[in-house]
């Protein structure tokens, strides 16, 4: 992993451009990109990626942080 990965809540921003996998793309591994809207995860880290709402409104963890 990157110094810079999608476990760490400090490293994902609002406004900030990500790749996300959303709950029903899990099996295939398919991102989404988009910019992150909300945090929803509360913790420090989180070993699958930090939960995030992109601005569109989807919902999925962080995979990458562009």
């Amino acid at each position: 992993m990157s110094e810079f990965d999608g476990t760490n809540r400090s490293h994902v921003k609002v406004g900030g451009e990500v790749e996300i996998v959303q709950k029903h793309h899990q099996q295939t591994g398919e991102l989404t990109w988009g910019f992150v809207k909300r945090l929803l995860t509360n913790a420090a880290k989180h070993p699958h990626g930090i939960k995030v709402q992109l601005k569109t409104g989807e919902v999925g963890r962080v995979k990458n942080i562009i």
